[in-house]
């Protein structure tokens, strides 16, 4: 069994590294990636049983069907604000264990209410939002791993952690519609739906994995003093006004992964009847496998840049994606989506790469003309503050998981058609186009901090 604190961290110091902070660093990371990644799936489990729950007798309208779909995507959102300060509070394994242990209640409440019949529309609106402390993981997961690993590590680690998160998203979606087939997994308690369906495996599917996350986090994780810190110094980043500015651009890329990965199977089933939603898991694949390439790409050529020619990709995909839906041509409609889904991965690797390099940056222009203590002070500040900044931007970007679903359910509900959603996303690509040039891309001296984040290629 690991210790379960370490007093004595220092990533920076290459011998230290290369000596034992790697190794530690590693399994704390591959054990973060399995918690993460099993809180994706179950904040996730809605976007493939509402497809189901029609079969299963209830009878619920496109529009209430996409709302059980972006519920959970609300309250992860919500969640990923205290998860983002409890790290620091009470230590990272600590964290992992209790986070994963708790999503035990949604994934069993979901296995029992989904085969009563008599189980009302406000009740499993309920049991969707629960799925919703599955998204609360991201941000603690994040936060911890900042901690673990040198800056110029930094990009690569986060976006590995984060693409196996973002990962479970394609593996529920997956597996999910599989596993619903196999009675063995309630030992054949259950009954089964038409076509030999029992719904509620998506929910007892993952009790085992679960117990396995627990366990690999109590026995293999670490806790560091030097992630220590009050709620105070960290809300000092509320007030910072890049805190806002990346949050709505973060919006824009994870919260557009997070949103398109929730609608994408009941969206292909409302436009698409003839087409089996078990292609789905491919949107939310290639998403997630892009994530670290957006991050590599930013440790080598700057995260700003790299995100805002993600943008205009991102914009020229939404254009695709509206052409083909309004044609009804699924080939089209499916690849266009799926390059949407890549650079939404890409941009989630570049953004998340400059939250560390900007408020780096920042402190550092605090500490010029200073000591070498003063410097080292003010680098475990930035490594502080930027912990409660990724948790703090992740938590609004992941809002997107609410308003896309509810965009397209809206949209639908109207018109018949996504049309009007894309419309509106495609508007919103265009302003974090212009954000992300204007502070963080466009060098004048006469806008203050600006020169100095665009020369360090944050």
């Amino acid at each position: 069994m690991a210790a379960s604190w370490i007093s004595d961290w220092k990533p920076e110091d290459t011998e230290f590294w290369e000596s034992k902070g790697k190794f530690i660093a590693r399994r704390n990371l591959i054990w973060s990636i399995v918690a993460e990644h099993l809180g994706f799936s179950v904040w996730l489990i809605w976007s493939i049983v509402v497809t189901k729950l029609p079969q299963a007798g209830f009878h619920f309208t496109a529009d209430q069907l996409f709302q059980l779909v972006a519920l959970p995507g609300l309250i992860g959102s919500l969640m990923r604000f205290p998860y983002t300060f409890a790290v620091t509070t009470f230590g990272g394994r600590n964290w992992t264990i209790f986070s994963a242990s708790v999503l035990f209640i949604p994934t069993i409440a979901l296995a029992y209410f989904v085969t009563r019949h008599d189980t009302s529309y406000s009740t499993m609106l309920l049991i969707s939002a629960l799925a919703g402390l599955g998204g609360g993981n991201f941000a603690s997961s994040m936060a911890n791993i900042s901690f673990f690993y040198p800056d110029r590590m930094k990009g690569w680690a986060l976006g590995l952690n984060a693409a196996g998160g973002n990962i479970g998203v394609s593996t529920v979606q997956l597996f999910t519609p599989i596993l619903m087939g196999w009675g063995v997994i309630n030992l054949f308690q259950g009954t089964p739906l038409q076509g030999g369906i029992y719904i509620q495996n998506a929910g007892l599917m993952w009790l085992l994995p679960l117990a396995i996350a627990v366990y690999g986090a109590t026995f293999h994780m670490n806790n560091l003093v030097t992630a220590r810190s009050t709620f105070k110094d960290q809300l000092a980043i509320v007030r910072c006004k890049h805190t806002w500015i990346m949050s709505f651009i973060y919006i824009g890329t994870f919260g557009s992964f997070i949103g398109y990965s929730a609608a994408f199977p009941l969206l292909i089933k409302t436009q698409f009847p003839t087409v089996t939603i078990g292609i789905a898991f491919l949107g939310p694949l290639v998403g997630s496998l892009a994530r670290p390439l957006g991050g590599w790409l930013a440790d080598k050529i700057g995260g700003a840049i790299i995100t805002l020619w993600n943008f205009i990709a991102m914009g020229v995909a939404t254009i695709g994606v509206l052409y083909f839906v309004s044609e009804k041509e699924f080939v089209g409609f499916l690849t266009m989506f799926l390059i949407l889904f890549v650079t939404t991965g890409v941009g989630n690797g570049s953004t998340y790469r400059m939250i560390p390099s900007i408020f780096r940056e920042q402190n550092f222009a605090k500490a010029r003309g200073t000591g070498e203590a003063a410097r080292a002070a003010v680098l475990h500040m930035a490594n502080i503050e930027s912990g409660a900044a990724l948790g703090f931007i992740g938590a609004i970007g992941a809002c997107g998981g609410y308003f896309i679903p509810r965009g397209f359910g809206a949209s639908i509900a109207a018109t018949g058609g996504p049309n009007i959603a894309l419309a509106a996303y495609l508007a919103y690509y265009v302003i974090c186009m212009v954000l992300t040039w204007r502070f963080y891309l466009r060098r004048s001296s006469e806008a203050s901090g600006v020169t100095g984040l665009a020369e360090a290629r944050v």
